[in-house]
């Protein structure tokens, strides 16, 4: 992590309490991560609508939604967030049809290797903060370039 930066958030979302408390504790063991735990999908979106998240890391099968729903409802109101799918092995197939719909930025297979999550999230978060820099780097231009055209009227119309 690199000193003075804000951490990277994560969100974490499973059914099952354990799985999120697991996750939760493997990543904010380095204290590397701001990681916030949800077992309902509903409160997964409303976090998403108020705090900005690097990474959401969703289980595919949840009562009431699936993970395909719920991040494809994350990528509307976040489109830089990237999006981690966790799928049993017989679930795959089924994700793998619907990856680009929720625009994935990788899936995992159930039982998660640490490393393997690790290096998603990681990954995913540098890949979200560089998007977000982009898009603010994109809006500078567009502004100046706005303020350049002003100038340039104004110097027209001046000696006119």
């Amino acid at each position: 992590m690199i000193p003075n930066k804000i951490k990277p958030s994560i969100a974490v979302v499973d059914d099952e309490p354990t799985v999120v408390t697991g996750i939760k504790a493997l990543l904010e063991h380095d204290e590397e991560f701001e990681v916030h735990g949800f077992t309902d999908p509903e409160e997964t979106v409303q976090f998403a609508g108020s705090h900005p998240v690097d990474v959401v890391i969703s289980d595919y099968r949840m009562p009431g939604t699936d993970g395909l729903q719920l991040l494809q409802r994350i990528r509307a109101i976040q489109p830089e967030s990237s999006r981690v799918l966790l799928t049993s092995p017989e679930d795959a197939r089924s994700a793998m049809e619907c990856i680009n719909s929720a625009a994935l930025f990788q899936y995992l297979d159930k039982p998660l290797d640490s490393e393997q999550l690790l290096v998603a999230v990681r990954s995913g978060a540098e890949r979200s903060r560089l998007l977000r820099d982009l898009r603010e780097k994109v809006e500078e231009l567009d502004s100046a370039h706005g303020a350049l055209k002003n100038v340039r009227k104004r110097l027209i119309d001046a000696f006119l």
